[in-house]
């Protein structure tokens, strides 16, 4: 049998190389990994890395065959050489791409470790399979061939978690991709004298041993030069991760001080409003969870424009800067003071009921008593400060924020220098909850918000027979409104014209849908106010929406009020004579409350007269009212209109104006405002009642 023997240098060469281009690799990795898109170029850095690594573990084989002292006439085969290498190529981009992940669990570690170490032990016994020596024959030893297996499979399993904790740790990396380079060398040296441990060349007959003196040492003079050569590219790595580093740690404070100047005030350097918004999220979750209350203290410096046109901008500056330093060594550390604007500031006081608040307030208002030395100035100024709790006040920054500024104006009318907590009742705050439904108008069409609610109009025999269409505002935060708190606000802003064609709308296609159901639910009544009467397109548009539905337009009616119709009285006779012509019935609202004129009443083209409730709340038989009611009712009934009477509430009342003619009813006493599908199953349920009696 044929021993080995080594070439000491070249032994000690391989290593070197094999050390050298494992860092290499790693090192390469991370500044790819680090400076480039990873996911435009991670599938050509796993490539290019696993091509590294395959070349590091590839080499090192290589060039301890030519370390190891073979007989002269030792033949390669360049195939299997090559395979090797496609081998081992194979299973290192597998496991760089493995590391590569942004977790890694213990079986995806497993698989890695095994993938690389068969490609590792592939590599070797395929190179030693490429070895062939004439009159020599190769054997191994099982035993020492499963234990180069096994050392193959935890050493690349160290070596991928290590590789791995290089890329998630931020310490220590330098030293971690010497320990994970010393680690992949030591699996591979290891791996090739125990491959060489598990081989014995057997002798056959006629061989001859070759001299050591006669070797060719060709390769070290080529190992000497691959070492450099791979110096000067590992010192390139380094300088050129050096420099990305230093970059990479500037960039990082430029980042961190550009956001510090996002989120705080440039003067008093404290938080400003884009750091509240996104530290209250945090506050109010945590107090709602516990169930804590938290105090809002909008302060406001007064007159302070006085100072400024009296002693310049930089003694103001000097002034907030004074203000915010010793509010902030008052107050406890948990609270937090932001500057929101000029001469505003807003503390946030954490754990605090009324209370509290209260006493805290005060004390900030007598630390204010000391005054300012500023330049040689003496600076005295007061404070006005609101105050509004959570959950109390708001359960939101903006409603918080506004009900302390509103108790804070109302501290400023109480003489300034003093607090006021908010109360619900301040002009200043209903004032300004018109103003958001205001706001909120423009959109609630458009968002759907808007409903409408049916009433049902009665007959003496309590059947249905027409209803009237009543609108609601689903508001997302106020919930449903009725039309007393927003149509005011809607005549204001001239949006009452885009909420009447929306019920025009709305009505005419419940018509069709009911018309096509077979339910006698009609006609629909719809109110107008006087601006929509007058508007331009009222009668274009009637006739559009008649026409798109394909209704029949006596299965509308139109109501106004008795001081619309006579808001100006040539006007709306004129309107209403081309409603009347088109089918659709008109109904004056609220007779008997407005300014009627019976002259122009014999005038007006309407179908129907709607007594105002005024007149039915105290009605009692032989009272003043049933007196004028019947008046009003034979009237009506001398000039041919019918006549509804609204509000009916009590049997008394129904059963009075039935005695003096009147065959209309509206109230609660006979059918409340409900949705559609209510209303239609409240009229079927009537209608089969209705057949019971009949039966019986």
């Amino acid at each position: 049998m044929f021993a080995l023997g080594y070439d000491t240098w070249l032994v000690i060469g391989s290593t070197l190389v094999t050390l050298i281009t494992s860092y290499t690799t790693f090192a390469t990795e991370h500044i790819l990994f680090k400076n480039f898109n990873h996911k435009k170029y991670k599938k050509l850095i796993i490539i290019t890395t696993g091509t590294l690594l395959a070349a590091s573990i590839w080499s090192m084989h290589l060039i301890k065959i030519f370390a190891d002292h073979y007989l002269e006439n030792i033949i390669f085969d360049i195939k299997l050489i090559a395979t090797s290498y496609f081998i081992v190529l194979l299973a290192s981009i597998f496991s760089i791409w493995l590391v590569t992940s942004y977790k890694i669990s213990f079986l995806r570690l497993a698989v890695g470790a095994i993938v690389l170490g068969v490609g590792i032990i592939g590599m070797n016994y395929t190179e030693q399979l490429a070895i062939s020596i004439p009159y020599y024959h190769f054997e191994y030893s099982p035993k020492m061939v499963i234990l180069s297996i096994v050392w193959s499979a935890v050493g690349a399993g160290c070596t991928l978690w290590f590789a791995y904790k290089i890329r998630v740790e931020k310490d220590y990396v330098i030293l971690l991709r010497v320990i994970v380079s010393m680690l992949l060398t030591s699996t591979i040296v290891g791996l090739h004298y125990l491959g060489m441990l598990s081989l014995s060349i057997n002798h056959l007959p006629d061989a001859f041993y070759h001299s050591l003196a006669d070797r060719d040492n060709s390769a070290i003079l080529g190992l000497i030069l691959i070492i450099f050569a791979i110096f000067i590219i590992v010192l390139f790595i380094c300088l050129l991760e050096n420099s990305l580093e230093k970059r990479n740690i500037q960039l990082h404070r430029a980042n961190k001080k550009l956001k510090y100047l996002i989120a705080h005030d440039h003067l008093t350097r404290l938080p400003n409003r884009s750091y509240l918004s996104n530290h209250i999220k945090i506050v109010l979750s945590e107090h709602k969870l516990h169930r804590q209350n938290l105090a809002f203290l909008f302060m406001d410096l007064d007159r302070f424009k006085a100072i400024n046109d009296a002693f310049g901008n930089y003694i103001g500056d000097e002034l907030l800067i004074l203000f915010s330093n010793r509010v902030t060594k008052f107050i406890k550390q948990e609270n937090k003071l932001f500057r929101i604007n000029g001469d505003e500031f807003l503390l946030i006081a954490e754990h605090t009921n009324l209370e509290q608040a209260e006493l805290l307030a005060q004390g900030i208002l007598d630390i204010m008593q000391e005054g300012f030395n500023i330049s040689g100035h003496k600076i005295n100024i007061t404070l006005s400060i609101g105050i509004s709790i959570f959950p109390e006040f708001g359960e939101n920054l903006q409603d918080l924020m506004m009900h302390a500024d509103i108790a804070k104006l109302v501290a400023k009318e109480q003489g300034r220098n003093t607090y006021s907590v908010f109360n619900y009742q301040a002009a200043e705050y209903t004032e300004r909850n018109q103003s958001r439904l205001m706001n909120d108008l423009f959109s609630a069409i458009a968002d759907g918000e808007f409903i409408l609610f049916y009433q049902p109009k009665f007959n003496d025999s309590r059947k249905i027979f027409g209803v009237e269409a009543l609108i609601r505002w689903q508001h997302p935060t106020l919930g449903l409104l009725t039309p007393n708190k927003f149509i005011p606000l809607a005549e204001k802003t001239g949006f009452i014209i885009p909420i009447g064609y929306w019920v025009l709308d709305q009505a005419c296609k419940q018509i069709s849908l009911w018309e096509k159901q077979g339910l006698d639910l009609y006609p629909i009544s719809i109110n107008l106010s006087a601006l929509q009467i007058e508007h331009k397109n009222l009668i274009q548009t009637l006739e559009e929406k008649i026409t798109q539905y394909e209704i029949d337009p006596n299965h509308l009616m139109i109501e106004v009020t008795e001081t619309t119709a006579m808001h100006h009285i040539d006007f709306s006779i004129h309107i209403f004579k081309k409603i009347r012509e088109l089918g659709v019935g008109l109904s004056i609202d609220d007779f008997g409350t407005g300014h009627s004129s019976f002259l122009y009443l014999k005038d007006l083209p309407v179908n129907e007269l709607k007594i105002d409730r005024a007149f039915i709340k105290n009605l009692e038989p032989h009272s003043k009212d049933e007196a004028i009611l019947d008046s009003i009712i034979k009237l009506t009934q001398h000039l041919g209109l019918s006549i509804t009477a609204e509000g009916v509430e009590t049997e008394a009342q129904f059963e009075i104006l039935k005695r003096l003619g009147c065959y209309s009813f509206q109230g609660f006493l006979l059918g409340k405002p409900v949705p559609k599908e209510v209303l239609k199953i409240q009229f079927l349920s009537s209608k089969i009642a209705a057949n019971a009696m009949k039966k019986h």
